[in-house]
């Protein structure tokens, strides 16, 4: 069987784009690489990528020059975990804490990681994960 290379993109959808833009642009601070009327691209690190649908706006799908992407869509809150290094862990719950947002859980993990927990406006759950979490996500420091 051919060998896959990693999740390229993870997607979730919103209700309102321009409050999502803010969170994950300005909260957050990832940086946009796309965006128009129906979704937004965030360089996730790594080569990973965050879009961000506006809820319904690709049920129909997209003609683009290459091809057409088939339509799709997603309801209610979803999950999505961004990798930190286990030195970042403190100056995210901080950063976090300065933009208002609640963490809403902490778990330490048995292999050692660390994760913390909160939600986006569309009340997606959000967390971030230090090293080591699953077997193929060694304890490293850095990125």
């Amino acid at each position: 069987m051919p060998d896959l290379n990693g999740v390229l993109e993870t997607a979730i959808y919103v209700d309102d784009l321009a409050r999502a833009r803010r969170f994950y642009g300005q909260q957050l601070g990832l940086a946009a690489m796309y965006e128009d009327e129906r979704m937004s691209a965030y360089d996730a690190g790594r080569g990973g990528v965050l879009l961000v649908f506006r809820r319904g706006a690709s049920r129909e799908g997209a003609q683009l020059a290459g091809g057409r992407i088939p339509g799709h869509d997603g309801e209610g809150p979803l999950h999505l975990a961004f990798a930190i290094a286990a030195e970042a862990l403190q100056a995210w719950e901080q950063h976090i804490a300065s933009q208002g947002i609640m963490i809403e859980s902490r778990v330490h993990w048995l292999r050692g990681a660390h994760s913390i927990y909160f939600r986006d406006p569309d009340q997606h759950l959000v967390e971030l994960a230090t090293p080591g979490l699953w077997p193929n996500n060694e304890a490293r420091t850095g990125n």
